[in-house]
C-alpha cells in the first residue's frame, strides 16, 4: 500500500509531512548558501586588503619578486611561496608512505590486541595542538637535526655538484625547510591514516578472499586489490593532508627559520606564507600590511589549485 503524506490537521495545529520536508529543504539550502557566502566574503576581504600591493608591484611582479624590505617598501612573495610549496611537498613525500603503511598494518597485518592501542595512538596525534609540535620541533628535534644530520652531511657533500647545494647547510642550526617538512609530516599522518584505514576496512572481504583463493600472496592482494579499490579515497586523503600542510602556521613558524631569502638547500632556513603573515601582521602598516593581505590571497589560490587537482584526480580514478 503506498504511503501518502499526512494531511494538515487544522484543529490540532500539526504541520504536515510535506511542509516539514519543505522546511528541511530550505534550511539545508540556507546552510549551503551560508558557507558559500562566508567563503566569498573571506576572499573579498583579503583581496581588497591586498589589492594596493598588486597595484604597486603588479601581480606577477609581486609573485616573482624575491625582495622583502620593509624600510624600502619593496615586497616580493616568491621566497615565501617556494618555502610553502617545498615544505608541504616534503611533508607529503615523508608522511604519505608512513600513513599508508600504518593503514595497511592496522587493517591487514596487526593482531587484534595491538590494533586498538596503535590506532588510538595515531588518532591522538590529531589532538596535539600545533604550537606543541612547534615547541617540540624547536627545542628537541631541531638540535638533533643539527647534530646528527646537518653537520655530518656538510662534511660529506661539501663541494659536490648539485648534491652539495641541495643538502649543504650554511648555518647548521637545525631549523630549515626540511625540519618544517618533517614536523608537517607528523601533523598530517593522523588525518591521512584515519581516512585510508577506514576505506580499507570498507572493502568487501570477498575481494580479498577471492584473490587469496587464486593463489595471490599477501603483498599481491594489497598491491593489486586493496590499494586500487581504495585509490580514490587515498588520493582525497593525501590532498586533505596537503591542504593542512599548506596552511599550517604556528608549528612551521617555530622551526622553518623565518629567513626572508630563497636558498637552494632544503636544510637552510626559509619562510612560508603562513609563517610570514604570523610574524609580521601585528606590527604591519601601510603597504606592508597590504603585501601580507596579498600573500593571503596567493595562499588561497594555491589551496584552491590543490583542491581542483584533487577533484580532477578523483574524477579520473572514479571513472575507471
Amino acid at each position: 500500500m503506498p504511503i501518502h503524506p499526512r494531511a494538515t490537521d487544522g484543529r490540532s495545529g500539526r504541520v504536515s509531512h510535506s511542509a516539514f520536508e519543505r522546511l528541511f529543504r530550505a534550511v539545508s539550502l540556507a546552510s549551503a548558501v551560508l558557507v558559500l557566502l562566508v567563503l566569498i566574503g573571506i576572499l573579498a576581504s583579503v583581496l581588497s586588503g591586498g589589492w594596493p600591493a598588486f597595484q604597486a608591484f603588479g601581480f606577477w611582479g609581486f609573485v616573482s619578486g624575491e625582495s622583502w624590505n620593509v624600510g624600502l617598501e619593496r615586497f616580493g612573495a616568491w621566497p615565501a611561496i617556494a618555502g610553502t610549496l617545498m615544505s608541504s611537498a616534503l611533508a607529503v613525500v615523508i608522511g604519505v608512505p608512513i600513513t599508508i603503511g600504518i593503514a595497511i598494518f592496522l587493517t591487514q597485518l596487526s593482531p587484534p590486541w595491538l590494533k586498538g592501542p596503535i590506532g588510538s595512538a595515531v588518532e591522538l596525534l590529531a589532538a596535539v595542538p600545533s604550537i606543541i609540535y612547534g615547541m617540540w620541533g624547536l627545542f628537541v628535534f631541531a638540535p638533533l637535526v643539527a647534530t646528527y644530520l646537518q653537520l655530518p652531511l656538510n662534511q660529506l657533500v661539501e663541494g659536490v655538484p648539485i648534491v652539495g647545494t641541495v643538502l649543504y647547510s650554511a648555518v647548521p642550526s637545525g631549523t630549515g625547510i626540511l625540519t618544517a617538512g618533517i614536523i608537517l609530516a607528523f601533523m598530517i599522518i593522523p588525518f591521512v591514516a584515519s581516512i585510508t584505514r577506514d576505506m580499507l576496512d570498507q572493502i568487501p572481504p570477498v575481494l580479498r578472499e577471492s584473490a587469496y583463493g587464486i593463489g595471490c600472496t599477501r603483498w599481491e592482494v594489497i598491491r593489486h586489490v586493496l590499494v586500487p579499490q581504495a585509490g580514490v579515497a587515498i588520493i582525497g586523503a593525501i590532498m586533505l593532508g596537503l591542504g593542512r600542510a599548506l596552511g599550517e602556521t604556528m608549528a612551521v613558524t617555530f622551526v622553518v627559520g623565518n629567513a626572508n631569502r630563497l636558498s637552494g638547500s632544503i636544510l637552510d632556513p626559509g619562510s612560508t606564507i603562513a609563517s610570514r603573515i604570523a610574524n609580521e601582521f601585528n606590527e604591519a602598516a601601510d603597504l606592508q600590511l597590504n603585501a601580507l593581505y596579498a600573500l593571503g590571497c596567493i595562499l588561497f589560490l594555491v589551496t584552491f589549485a590543490v583542491l581542483l587537482v584533487a577533484r580532477v584526480l578523483v574524477a579520473r580514478l572514479g571513472a575507471r
